[in-house]
């Protein structure tokens, strides 16, 4: 990037170590013209890799019939975008933001709204974003420091730990806030047990149950929502990331038993709901078929059992295209020289690989993307 151009950001994030121009598939190019291999995907946002034909032509195809009316007024693409969506919850209402940290922030509210209680319990080392509210239900203290008090309440348990979950709670909760993967946190996914007694938990004290399906949401598991491969159906569900394939979307599903709480007023977005990012959120949610999940499924099994193969894997978690690989020491240097041999990947927490690579990664890929990874942790 242009120095002059770069002093020019408000610094938020450290200095980019490259600056990509160009997408294709699983592939990104920079502005010296290298290609990598894409196994980040923007962090789990580009699903279905970049420049999919699908929500390309849907956001072209809107972009030249309307941009923005405000919510105001009604348009087509949002009412459908929510209609798939509750097809696939299995009856849902929706309201759509920008950023998995909105919906969040939605959420907390309708809770609040619904049940009358302020109380919310998180997880240790959970992610929920860095709006005041999101980043108060957020289980990780370095992030929140510097900017408290933030919203009280807030009671947090230790992931897969049902005792801890018990003792957080009290009668003032109205909300029980989970990952079903921890992604920030070290890619910890939810065992079935516990998510079925925080669902009994929040029951007994007239609270909802929440999933953050922000990152593990839309595919990204190898089922559509990741509730799916735990039994348990919550009565709130957020989405973000890979809804429109990188176009910023974020969105709240109310289930209908719990549906009624918000009333006009109470809530809303400008740009919540806009038509070009629903038209490709749209054809994202078309495209995502048994077909392509079964490839999740695979493709994530595959990375999965070579990741266990490399050097200096202490352990694989996760689940579908969402797997976590923890490292005996930081990961850090293992992404940097990752970047420098060809391959995009991630970090979560200090010592744990994070790989996300879009939905339609073939076998050959993973199989790239792992002999890199092996020459760099050999």
């Amino acid at each position: 990037m242009n120095p002059r151009f770069e002093s020019a950001l408000l610094r938020v994030y450290p200095p980019a170590p490259v600056t990509f121009v160009e997408g294709d598939g699983v592939w990104l190019t920079d502005a010296d013209g290298r290609r990598y291999l894409d196994f980040a995907a923007g962090i789990a946002v580009v699903g279905l890799g970049h420049r999919h034909p699908a929500p390309l032509a849907a956001a072209h195809a809107q972009l030249d019939r309307l941009w923005h009316v405000s919510n105001l007024y009604g348009t087509e693409p949002a009412p459908a975008l929510a209609q798939r969506l509750s097809d696939r919850f299995g009856g849902a209402q929706a309201f759509f933001c920008n950023s998995g940290a909105e919906a969040n922030e939605a959420a907390l509210k309708y809770a609040r709204k619904a049940t009358g209680k302020p109380g919310v319990v998180a997880l240790e080392r959970s992610f929920h974003g860095r709006t005041t509210g999101a980043l108060a239900v957020t289980g990780q203290p370095a992030k929140r420091a510097g900017f408290e008090p933030l919203l009280q309440g807030v009671h947090f348990a230790q992931p897969n730990d049902v005792a801890s979950l018990q003792a957080a709670a009290g009668e003032d909760i109205g909300l029980i806030l989970l990952e079903p993967v921890l992604g920030e946190g070290g890619v910890v996914p939810l065992e079935p047990e516990f998510v079925a007694a925080a669902a009994e938990l929040a029951a007994e004290l007239g609270a909802l149950l929440a999933f953050d399906e922000v990152q593990t949401g839309v595919g990204r598991t190898g089922r559509f929502f990741a509730f799916e491969r735990l039994g348990v159906r919550p009565q709130l569900v957020t989405l973000a990331k890979g809804l429109a394939n990188g176009l910023p979307i974020g969105c709240l599903l109310v289930a209908d038993e719990a549906a009624g709480a918000f009333t006009p007023g109470d809530h809303g977005s400008t740009f919540g709901g806009n038509p070009v990012v629903c038209a490709a959120a749209g054809a994202v949610c078309d495209t995502i078929d048994a077909a392509l999940l079964e490839n999740v499924r695979a493709n994530g099994g595959r990375l999965a059992d070579g990741l266990r193969a490399l050097p200096g894997v202490v352990e694989v978690r996760g689940a579908g295209l969402l797997l976590g690989a923890e490292l005996g020491g930081s990961a850090q240097p293992v992404v940097d020289a990752a970047l420098a041999a060809g391959l995009v990947c991630l970090t979560a927490a200090t010592n744990v690989l994070r790989l996300a690579p879009p939905l339609v990664v073939e076998a050959a890929c993973v199989d790239r993307a792992l002999e890199i990874l092996n020459d760099v942790l050999s």
